[in-house]
C-alpha cells in the first residue's frame, strides 16, 4: 500500500525539478540575447512602429556595404583578366618570332600552301568515308532485312517509312531543318549539272547551241538514306519537260559538306519493261488490271511487254478473252500468255515468265494482279535498276478494304480517288519484297547460284 504513494511523491518532486531547470534555462537565454543584441544609437530602437525609419537606414547601409564589396571584387577580377590577356598576347608574339627565326622562308605563300595541304587532307578523309559507304561498292548483307531503305521525296513532299503506322505515310517537309536540307541538296545537284567537270563526260554544248541549264522546276524525284556510321546518300533525278533524257546525280554527305559521287546522263527512251504477272483465277481483278495497263502502258508509256503466267485451267479462257479484246481495241500485241497446269506458285510463275522471254537482256517488273501503278513509276523502275549493279525494290502502299474505309458511302469512290497516301486509307508495306525491278541476267544468275548451293 505504501509503494504507490512513495512513487507519486517521487514523480511530483521530479516534475518541479524539471520546471525549475526550464525557468533557469529561459533566464540564461534571455540574458544572452540582451548581451549579444546589436548596439544602436541612443535614440535608436528595434524596427517597428516607433523606430521604422532608423531600421530602413540600417538595412540600406548594409546593402550598400555589400554592393561596394562585390564591385571591388569584380574590378579586381577584370584587372586580372586583362593582365592574363596581355601575357597571352606577349607569349603568342614571342612564339611567332621564334618560328620566323627558325623558318625565315615562311611567308604568305607558304601559309597558303599550309592551308591548301590541310584542305587536301580533309578532302582525302571525306573521300575515304565515301569509299567505305555502300554508295560506291555494294555490301554483303545477311538477308534482305539488312538493307537500309531509301526515303523518297519530291520538291513538295517526303514519303516516310521509318515511323510505320504511327505517323502519316505522306509527310510534307514542314520542319525547317528538313526543308533546308532537301533544298540544299537539290541546289547542289543543279550546281553539278550546270557546271560539269571534265570527268562527267559532258560537252560544253548539246550539239544545237548553248548547253541547256536546269532549274529547280526540272527536279523530278530523289531518294536518300543514312548509314549511321558513314553519312547520308542522295540520289537525284532531273528532266526537261520537252526532253527524253534524265540527269542523275549522286551526292554524299559524310557528316560534313556535300560531296559529288557521280553525275551522268540516262537515256531510257528505248528501255523496254517486261511486266510479269503470275495468276490463278481472279479474272475480275485481272480485268481491272488490264484497264490500268491499257491507260498507262499502252496509251502513255508504249515501251512494255506483258507476260501472264496462268496456273490451272479454270478461268484460262476468260483471261485469253480479256487479252484478245484489249489487243483488238488497241492493236497491242506485245504480250505472252504462259499456261501451266499446276497449282499456283508465285516463285515458279516469275521464273517461267523470265525464261519465256527469248530476246536477250530485258528489264523485268515482277507485279501482282492487284497492283496499281503509273507511268512515272515505270520510269522510276528504269532509272533505279542497272544490270549487274542495282535491283530496285519499290515499297508498295497497301490500301485498306474500301468497304470498311468508305462504309458511310453508298458506293466506294473510283480507284484513282482512293489512291491517297493517308494514315486512314492505308500504310506502306515496307516488310514485303515481292515487287521488284531487275534485269533478266541478274535474276537468272541468282537462280544459278541457288542451284549451286543446293
Amino acid at each position: 500500500m505504501r509503494m504507490p504513494r512513495r512513487g507519486l511523491v517521487i514523480q511530483a518532486r521530479t516534475r518541479w525539478l524539471l520546471v525549475g531547470l526550464a525557468l533557469l534555462f529561459s533566464l540564461v537565454l534571455l540574458m544572452y540575447l540582451l548581451e549579444c543584441a546589436p548596439q544602436t544609437d541612443s535614440n535608436g530602437s528595434l524596427p517597428g512602429v516607433v523606430g521604422e525609419s532608423m531600421g530602413k537606414e540600417y538595412y540600406q547601409a548594409l546593402l550598400q556595404e555589400q554592393e561596394e564589396h562585390y564591385q571591388n571584387r569584380a574590378t579586381s577580377l577584370k584587372r586580372q583578366i586583362a593582365q592574363l590577356k596581355q601575357e597571352l598576347q606577349e607569349m603568342s608574339d614571342k612564339l611567332k618570332s621564334l618560328q620566323e627565326k627558325k623558318s625565315p622562308r615562311v611567308n604568305g605563300m607558304n601559309y597558303q600552301g599550309t592551308k591548301e595541304q590541310a584542305s587536301n587532307d580533309l578532302l582525302e578523309f571525306l573521300h575515304s568515308q565515301i569509299d567505305k559507304a555502300e554508295v560506291s561498292v555494294g555490301a554483303k548483307l545477311p538477308s534482305e532485312y539488312g538493307v537500309i531503305p531509301f526515303e523518297s521525296f519530291t520538291s513538295m513532299k517526303v514519303f516516310q517509312l521509318e515511323m510505320g503506322l504511327t505517323r502519316h505515310p505522306e509527310e510534307k517537309p514542314v520542319r525547317k531543318d528538313k526543308r533546308d536540307e532537301l533544298v540544299e541538296v537539290i541546289e547542289a545537284g543543279l550546281e553539278v549539272i550546270n557546271n560539269p567537270d571534265e570527268e562527267d563526260g559532258q560537252d560544253e554544248d548539246d550539239g544545237v547551241g548553248e548547253r541547256q541549264l536546269y532549274s529547280e522546276n526540272d527536279f523530278i524525284e530523289g531518294y536518300y538514306r543514312t548509314e549511321r556510321d558513314k553519312g547520308t546518300q542522295y540520289e537525284l533525278f532531273y528532266k526537261k519537260m520537252d526532253g527524253m533524257e534524265y540527269r542523275h546525280v549522286t551526292l554524299f554527305r559524310p557528316f560534313g559538306p556535300l560531296m559529288k559521287v557521280k553525275s551522268e546522263t540516262v537515256d531510257i527512251s528505248r528501255s523496254i519493261i517486261n511486266i510479269i504477272v503470275p495468276l490463278a483465277g481472279r479474272t475480275e481483278a485481272f480485268a481491272q488490271f488490264m484497264q490500268n495497263f491499257r491507260d498507262v502502258c499502252i496509251h502513255q508509256d508504249k515501251r512494255v511487254h506483258l507476260t501472264v503466267v496462268y496456273f490451272g485451267q479454270d478461268g484460262l479462257s476468260e483471261v485469253k478473252g480479256i487479252l484478245e479484246s484489249v489487243a483488238g481495241e488497241t492493236s497491242f500485241h506485245n504480250y505472252t500468255l504462259v499456261s501451266l497446269n499446276e497449282e499456283f506458285n508465285r516463285g515458279r510463275g516469275l521464273d517461267m515468265g523470265a525464261r519465256a522471254w527469248e530476246k536477250g537482256e530485258v528489264l523485268m517488273f515482277f507485279c501482282d494482279v492487284d497492283v496499281y501503278f503509273t507511268a512515272e513509276f515505270l520510269n522510276s523502275c528504269r532509272l533505279n535498276a542497272e544490270p549487274g549493279k542495282k535491283v530496285f525494290y519499290p515499297v508498295v502502299f497497301s490500301l485498306y478494304n474500301p468497304a470498311i474505309v468508305y462504309a458511310n458511302q453508298d458506293i466506294p469512290p473510283p480507284v484513282e480517288q482512293q489512291l491517297v497516301h493517308k494514315k486512314d486509307s492505308g500504310f506502306w508495306r515496307d516488310f514485303g519484297f515481292g515487287m521488284t525491278c531487275q534485269y533478266r541476267t541478274d535474276f537468272l544468275t541468282v537462280g544459278k547460284m541457288k542451284m549451286k548451293k543446293k
